[in-house]
């Protein structure tokens, strides 16, 4: 059986990326969104998501390139010189692993942005990490252990078919560097009895999953629970924007009539996590 979960992340970063968010879900094969509990607009996308409650709205944890929920001084050890989270993810994740006061500033933060996402009163559809930089070990044993006081019952592990890619663009593959750490996420969420899918894309196309390429997904989707995940706004240059990223076309792609017919049309289960959980 082939069941999908059609996911944005970055949702709050921006009231660009808001608005994809629900044009994509309302028009749209788009039926989940990672919420950044301290992006620019993040209380834009917790009113919109209390329309849409049909929406699985998950936590995108973000521990790097963003604002910490803490204020500056209690998270010193895990910023940079501006006060936001350190973009050289190598460094951050060497001094969260041998830093004692960073590992204990890391769990206060996490622990924090769980408190903010209970606080808005949405139900938890699914937890991730912005960058998946929860495939860091010590970050995932803190989201674990936090995790579990705040109901978290579904978690993305980052492992992409590249056979898969290939098939639809020949020639697209190569080494995913991560999987192995992927992996073990995966067995250890598993274990701990969170539903992971089974296969996840966005990483080979991140910022560029146009409408050919989620077609080209829902016509080779695999056996079992995927999960595509997106990056939709409405303006390709909006504050915080990643450059070279097709924002645009990816919004173009979730609300793409033809993406909707090749779902129906295979019989697909499309839902949220909280649907197949």
């Amino acid at each position: 059986m082939k069941r999908l979960i059609v996911t944005s992340d970055d949702f709050g970063a921006a009231v660009a990326v808001n608005e994809a968010v629900e044009q994509a879900h309302r028009g749209g094969i788009l039926t989940a969104a990672s919420l950044m509990v301290s992006g620019d607009a993040a209380a834009d996308a917790v009113a919109r998501a209390r329309t849409m409650p049909r929406l699985g709205v998950g936590l995108h944890v973000v521990l790097v390139e963003g604002r910490p929920t803490l204020p500056p001084e209690q998270v010193s050890e895990l910023l940079d010189t501006t006060g936001h989270f350190r973009a050289d993810m190598v460094r951050a994740g060497i001094t969260i692993f041998t830093n004692p006061a960073a590992r204990r500033q890391l769990l206060a933060e996490v622990e924090a942005q769980f408190a903010a996402f209970a606080a808005t009163g949405l139900p938890l559809d699914h937890v991730n990490a912005h960058k998946h930089f929860h495939l860091h070990p010590t970050i995932a044993s803190a989201i674990l252990r936090v995790g579990k006081r705040y109901r978290m019952k579904s978690v993305r592990a980052p492992i992409e078919p590249r056979a898969v890619l290939a098939r639809i663009e020949p020639g697209t593959g190569g080494v995913d560097v991560a999987r192995l750490w992927a992996l073990l996420v995966r067995r250890r969420m598993r274990a701990a009895g969170m539903t992971v899918p089974d296969q996840v894309f966005g990483l080979a196309w991140s910022g560029a999953m146009d409408a050919s390429r989620i077609r080209g997904l829902i016509e080779q989707l695999p056996d079992g629970l995927t999960e595509i995940y997106t990056h939709p706004a409405t303006d390709d240059r909006y504050p915080s924007h990643a450059p070279g990223y097709a924002y645009r076309a990816e919004l173009a792609g979730l609300i793409d009539p033809l993406a909707r017919e090749a779902i129906s049309r295979d019989r697909i289960a499309l839902g949220s996590f909280t649907d197949f959980a």
